[in-house]
């Protein structure tokens, strides 16, 4: 059984140029398959309200939605590090609200961190978190739950002037005291430069092979997210169509009278068949 790698170990992984492997996990089996394959940590992202339950965005999610996705991924994955993400409006409205809700994902779900969205307008929060003992994810460029704010959902830092941006954000979420980061879209160049600059580990999702290590959401990696592909993503299988074909085949199987088959019957123990004809004749 793999022992569960923490914050020190990720520190030991940067300073030594060992990748981090990261992904998301919303249930109990993917949590399962995800400790066998030896990720080093997931995400039990708000990207469950585009994966799991069919909303356009994130933006709709609640705490209590993300708690019960994160207690199913800590069992399903007992010995891996586990990141509860903070869902929309469960931080934004007081430094008070930001310490309760992210508590919620330790004392409730097990959880080893939190992440939250944003970078120099969070600060506050990041520092009041830290300063209660949690360990702090930050995750700035693209963030979805802001994404109105930034012209919908679209690659940022593509220029001078708000690549700055993007780097005075990443100073700014470590300077508050964040263990981790994660970069959303943006571009390779701007991405290596913050891994270099900072000294917390940074992790990429669409951001590019020089960061720290890479994220990428599991139903999108599976092939089992439909609705569209972002360009960052790679699909290493594509369970939708292995699904709906084994649908398929079952419901051919159904109608023709195929299925169930003697081997899946559980028959009368011996003599017991002649006593019931006797008895319903």
């Amino acid at each position: 059984m793999a022992k569960k790698k923490m914050i020190h170990e990720f520190m030991r992984m940067k300073q030594e140029g060992e990748k981090i492997t990261f992904l998301t996990a919303y249930d109990f089996p993917t949590a399962q398959f995800a400790e066998a394959a030896g990720l080093d940590m997931l995400l039990a992202g708000d990207s469950l309200g585009m994966c799991v339950y069919g909303y356009s965005g994130t933006v709709p999610v609640v705490m209590d939605q993300c708690i019960y996705h994160c207690e199913a991924v800590r069992r399903g994955a007992p010995n891996t590090f586990i990141v509860g993400d903070m869902p929309f409006m469960s931080y934004q409205s007081s430094l008070e609200k930001a310490v309760e809700n992210a508590g919620r994902f330790l004392k409730e779900a097990g959880c080893d961190a939190i992440k939250l969205e944003g970078g120099v307008r969070v600060v506050p929060q990041i520092k009041a978190i830290v300063e209660a003992g949690i360990l702090v994810m930050g995750h700035i460029g693209l963030t979805p739950q802001s994404s109105g704010q930034l012209g919908g959902h679209k690659a940022q830092g593509r220029t001078l002037e708000t690549a700055s941006i993007v780097v005075q954000d990443a100073l700014a979420v470590q300077e508050a005291g964040a263990q981790i980061i994660l970069l959303e879209a943006i571009p390779p160049e701007v991405a290596a430069y913050i891994t270099q600059k900072l000294s917390i580990p940074v992790l990429s999702i669409g951001a590019g092979p020089d960061c720290d290590g890479q994220l990428l959401i599991v139903s999108d990696m599976i092939g089992q997210f439909q609705a569209f592909t972002p360009r960052f993503v790679k699909k290493y299988c594509n369970v939708a169509d292995v699904i709906t074909n084994a649908m398929k085949e079952y419901v051919a199987e159904v109608k023709a009278g195929k299925f169930p088959a003697d081997d899946h019957c559980y028959h009368m123990i011996s003599g017991e068949k002649e006593k019931f004809d006797a008895e319903f004749k």
